[in-house]
């Protein structure tokens, strides 16, 4: 054995594997770049009844905003400049008002305090008008942290007019735009004389009953308006004392805005009492109201709205398939066009504001033009109500001529018998609004 040849052996082996293990040591000391992480969402707080008596209004209306934000997300999101991924998902998250104000003023807290910016409510006027003079205050005081809010189904007309607001959006025809859709029909109705006009006793249901005495004596003044009441609003379990006062009027028909629970229940007394006159109503046309009234209804009530199941287009029923593919059961059969393009017209406005904060996109949805399934409208920038056209439907039975389609698997659907183009359906507006 040679012990100086074996020491230098071992020595150039160790120095070998030194020099391959120095590699190994610097990649483990390097830091490790991580993924990026997905792009934040932008959130949409849905300020809504989720509990109590308006309850199933909540739960519909989630549903309907649910699939607009799947719609959009499946597409990949949002568009933004600068977003890795090049798009951001929109995320929604509900808050229960319980139907009261105060919960929905505690309810807008919470939500931008979770970093909301994106404000939506629809179901009661009174609400509306609360959410917006808070948001008004909220972004006077807080720039860094604005809100807009966008107003689905709020529809007295002062929230448009009087008391508009920069960060308020309306999506859905005021309660003068309705009546006046109403009235095209009524107007026809050569044998009716006398009419008893119901409502809840808050904005709204005000707003109802004072339109409809107006356009009856402008149109048709020959009618005698033989009942005119408001009842409390959510709390009202029992309403055949009501339709005994309707019947004894000898009224013909009913005008009325309620919605909910307080229509679904008027109708149903109205029926079991007797009634035979027919009912005009704002949302006659669905959450139970269809089944409610039954065959006495066939022919007698009318409902206006932006948009019905049974328009007769490819594209309409197309749309209309569509959601009750996502949503099978009949009990969740409430969908309506409006939603669907407010949330399109709210990707579009953040895609062309090239942003997410609320001034940008607030000053791009005054210029939305949106249009899907073949039904478009238009943002007007004066006082931000959507312009869109609207239809009126009577319902009958499903399978008749022009009721393809029922109403919450009742049996029942509404025939279009009146459709009223965007232009004539628009209004003047007072409204005055301060800009930033």
């Amino acid at each position: 054995m040679n012990p100086p040849f074996n020491l230098r052996r071992e020595a150039l082996k160790f120095a070998a594997l030194a020099l391959c293990a120095k590699p190994f040591a610097a990649l483990a000391q390097a830091p490790v770049s991580a993924p990026p992480a997905p792009p934040a969402p932008i959130r949409l707080a849905l300020i809504e009844s989720m509990s109590g008596p308006f309850a199933n209004t909540g739960e519909a209306v989630f549903r309907n905003l649910l699939w607009a934000v799947e719609r959009v997300n499946a597409r990949g999101g949002v568009r933004l400049p600068g977003v890795p991924a090049g798009a951001r998902p929109l995320q929604l998250d509900r808050y229960d008002s319980k139907g009261q104000n105060e919960e929905a003023l505690s309810a807008l807290r919470a939500a931008l305090d979770d970093g909301a910016r994106i404000v939506l409510q629809g179901n009661s006027s009174a609400t509306a008008a609360a959410l917006i003079d808070a948001i008004d205050k909220h972004n006077e005081r807080d720039p860094s942290r604005r809100a807009i809010f966008l107003n689905y189904a709020a529809v007295d007309p002062a929230l448009t007019n009087e008391r508009c607001s920069f960060w308020h959006f309306r999506f859905d025809a005021h309660a003068d735009m309705r009546m006046a859709a109403l009235m095209d029909v009524i107007k026809d109705d050569a044998a009716l004389k006398r009419v008893y006009l119901i409502g809840q006793d808050y904005s709204f249901g005000q707003a109802v009953l004072r339109e409809a005495r107006r356009q009856l004596g402008a149109q048709r003044p020959d009618v005698e308006i033989a009942g005119d009441e408001l009842h409390p609003m959510g709390k009202v379990k029992d309403f055949a004392p009501y339709a005994t006062k309707i019947i004894a009027s000898g009224a013909q028909a009913v005008v009325t805005g309620n919605w909910g629970n307080d229509l679904t229940l008027l109708v149903k007394a109205a029926r079991e009492a007797g009634f035979g006159g027919s009912f005009y109503t704002f949302y006659g046309n669905a959450l139970g109201a269809p089944a409610a009234i039954g065959d006495a209804g066939i022919g007698r009530v009318v409902a206006v709205a932006d948009w019905l199941p049974n328009v007769q287009t490819a594209q309409s029923e197309a749309f209309y398939r569509a959601f009750r593919a996502r949503f099978p059961k009949p009990a969740d059969d409430y969908v309506h066009m409006r939603l669907q393009l407010m949330v399109e017209a709210l990707a579009q406005a953040i895609e062309r504001a090239g942003s997410a904060d609320a001034l940008p996109v607030a000053r791009a949805l005054e210029q939305a033009d949106v249009s899907m399934y073949g039904q478009r409208g238009r943002m007007r920038a004066a006082d931000h109500q959507f312009q869109q056209q609207l239809v009126v439907g009577v319902m009958d039975r499903q399978g008749r001529p022009g009721v393809q389609f029922d109403v919450e698997g009742s049996g029942y659907g509404f025939r279009v018998v009146k459709t009223i183009a965007a232009e004539r359906a628009e209004l003047p507006t007072s409204c005055k609004m301060k800009r930033p």
